[in-house]
């Protein structure tokens, strides 16, 4: 295979010049915010429609940062890296960037991870689990309105810090995700119980029946046969026929 390659004198300089430009820009630009001072310190929040366990001026606290005291100081002494890390430290914080515009404020762009269920035990405090996996503590100012997991489980859960890094912990939330991600589901399913061996017991928020869903397993499957079950049994039943249902079994639903 051969390669014409002609050398071109004139785009050469072009190209080097270009460079020379761009690389000025970057150097003008640096030294210019050198020069800046701090003002104020404005926050951006993402993912905050209804999910309200921090506002700006919590973001603002976790920043460590005595804006009184920073003020009219030069941006060269202010440290954004050791600052940006104080804020994503925080559990409720999925990622945070921290800038500067024109007129030396300083610019926080926070976004906040999203529950999608809520950890209750007896034995210590309640969390919540975040759409990546995340554990999370409660909050004072806000409690969301998620399906409920408890269960002899819920220590060996805690332990993992973040359910998307082990393999039990990903099929568990695909159990989870199916229920937030359905309108019947999330509105239907109250609580997970979860016992020693990850067998999973759902309490529904209509009807007395325990429903016995076993391993996170066969997910779609079981979840087909639970919409049967609603649909097509209860509705001939009444929906305080059963106390019981079973749906480890493949291809059957077992009610009593």
């Amino acid at each position: 295979m051969k390669f014409n390659f002609k050398f071109n004198l004139k785009r050469e300089i072009r190209i080097v010049a270009a460079l020379l430009v761009v690389i000025g820009i970057i150097a003008f630009t640096e030294g210019r915010q050198d020069e800046l001072v701090v003002g104020d310190v404005r926050v951006r929040m993402d993912n905050v429609n209804g999910n309200h366990f921090l506002d700006e001026q919590d973001i603002v606290t976790l920043m460590d940062f005595d804006q009184v005291a920073m003020k009219g100081a030069r941006f060269s002494e202010v440290n954004m890296r050791e600052v940006e890390r104080k804020i994503k430290r925080q559990p409720f914080i999925q990622d945070a960037q921290l800038y500067s515009d024109l007129k030396g404020n300083i610019i926080v762009r926070a976004s906040l991870r999203r529950p999608v269920a809520r950890i209750v035990r007896n034995d210590g405090p309640d969390g919540y689990i975040a759409d990546d996996g995340t554990i999370m503590p409660v909050s004072e100012k806000f409690t969301s309105r998620v399906v409920l997991v408890s269960g002899s489980y819920v220590p060996a859960m805690l332990k993992q810090k973040n359910l998307s890094t082990t393999e039990e912990g990903r099929v568990l939330m695909h159990v989870i995700e199916t229920i937030r991600d359905d309108e019947f589901w999330s509105a239907q399913i109250a609580q997970l119980n979860i016992d020693s061996k990850m067998n999973i017991t759902m309490l529904p928020q209509v009807g007395n029946e325990r429903i016995e869903f076993g391993k996170p397993e066969r997910v779609e499957q079981k979840f087909n046969k639970l919409m049967i079950f609603y649909k097509e049994i209860l509705p001939r039943m009444g929906w305080n026929k059963y106390s019981r249902v079973n749906l480890e079994y493949e291809d059957q639903i077992v009610a009593e």
